[in-house]
C-alpha cells in the first residue's frame, strides 16, 4: 500500500532534484561566462559566481549520495 506512495514520491522527489541541479549548473555557467568575458569584474559578481558553483556542487553531491544516475 505505501510501497507505490513512496516510489511516485521517491520519483517526483528525484525530477526536481534533478531539474534544480540543471538550473544551477546553467546558472553557474552563465555567471562564469560574463566573468570570463569581463575585463574587470565586481566582488559581488566573484561572490555570485562562487556562490553558483557551490550550490551545484552541493547538488551533485545529493544526487550522487541518493545513487541517482543521470541519463544523457
Amino acid at each position: 500500500m505505501f510501497g507505490r506512495k513512496n516510489g511516485l514520491l521517491r520519483k517526483e522527489i528525484t525530477q526536481a532534484l534533478l531539474e534544480s541541479l540543471t538550473r544551477c549548473k546553467h546558472d553557474w555557467m552563465n555567471k562564469k561566462e560574463l566573468i570570463e568575458s569581463s575585463i574587470d569584474p565586481s566582488e559581488e559578481v566573484i561572490y555570485q559566481l562562487k556562490l553558483s558553483e557551490s550550490r551545484y556542487l552541493f547538488l551533485l553531491k545529493e544526487v550522487r549520495d541518493l545513487h541517482i544516475y543521470i541519463e544523457n
